[in-house]
């Protein structure tokens, strides 16, 4: 918010931000006409002498972070496939990212030790219930996810689950969040338990209309509407960012950070493209959507697919 309101503080800077402003809101309604796009555009470009809006970062989980992304993609106007690059803070210091990276690292492997017969996923709800600000929000969020829209309607209210499920994870410590999300099985009724730790039915399967079940939407329409969301896109951009696979890294990601993955994994829970496991028996991980009827798209659809499917560094 620094860079914008050193922008609004200057004349020249502040006209074409107000316009640029004015161009994402309207193309968040309905698309603009050619000529509007083009005097938008130009806006754009004219605002990239202005450095600090260029390369201004945000917080994420912080209190102004919605606003923060607003004007971030506002001076990025138009720009819905740019995510290769993160719109959040790098954590500055190395010795706090060395840190933050070796205390995950630990979490992961303390829960990778299965001890028999003790189901992992049970115990590690029972550690976040005896944690009172874990056992609280997560009380918070299963109630949010499970409770119906309407006394007539059998459907959740998907955006009060999803910002349940953010507040959470923002604010609850990796230890117990992590362990909740990763805690290992080795049969269905764990696996079944750890499927069901973010209520799947409400936070991005689609919902039940009468007795028949609704199809998963095409990939390719759920990044749509991500890229219409900021917090979304955001989120995606960082998990893109971060989980970008390396067959030449030993960790397999390409920024050789196992850990930042995970958190940029998790930063997408909450949000429309919402992932989680694909079977109660199973590790792997992927989006509620179908490349069916993607036509001569195909392959930007199992693209997308492929980020969580087929994705080294995240299954390492």
């Amino acid at each position: 918010m620094v860079a914008e309101q050193g922008c609004i503080q200057e004349p020249s800077c502040k006209g074409i931000y107000r316009l640029l402003e004015y161009c994402a809101a309207e193309e968040a309604v309905s698309p603009l006409s050619s000529d509007a796009r083009l005097e938008c555009l130009e806006a754009q470009n004219s605002l990239q002498h202005y450095r600090p809006l260029q390369v201004c970062k945000c917080q994420r989980g912080s209190r102004r972070e919605d606003h923060c992304l607003k004007v971030y993609w506002t001076v990025r106007f138009a720009a819905y496939d740019e995510y290769e690059v993160s719109p959040y803070e790098e954590l500055k210091l190395n010795l706090v990212r060395n840190i933050e990276v070796s205390r995950m690292a630990s979490i992961m492997a303390a829960s990778s030790v299965v001890v028999d017969g003790q189901n992992q996923c049970l115990k590690a709800a029972q550690d976040c219930g005896l944690y009172e600000k874990c056992g609280s929000l997560r009380s918070e969020y299963v109630v949010a996810c499970t409770k119906r829209a309407t006394a007539t309607d059998n459907s959740c209210n998907r955006q009060k689950c999803h910002k349940a499920l953010r507040r959470f994870l923002e604010r609850v410590p990796e230890e117990y969040s992590f362990a909740l999300l990763f805690c290992p099985c080795s049969d269905t009724l764990c696996g079944e338990r750890r499927r069901k730790t973010i209520v799947p039915s409400c936070s991005f399967e689609e919902n039940a209309r009468g007795e028949e079940r609704v199809g998963k939407p095409n990939c390719l329409s759920l990044q749509s509407y991500c890229s219409r969301d900021e917090l979304c896109r955001s989120r995606f951009a960082d998990f893109q960012h971060n989980c970008l696979p390396s067959s030449l890294s030993a960790s397999g990601c390409m920024r050789e950070s196992r850990a930042m993955c995970l958190k940029a994994y998790t930063g997408l829970i909450g949000t429309i493209m919402t992932p989680n496991y694909v079977s109660n028996s199973s590790t792997e991980v992927s989006q509620w959507c179908t490349c069916e009827g993607s036509g001569n798209e195909l392959q930007g659809c199992q693209r997308i697919q492929h980020l969580f499917s087929n994705n080294i560094c995240l299954r390492k």
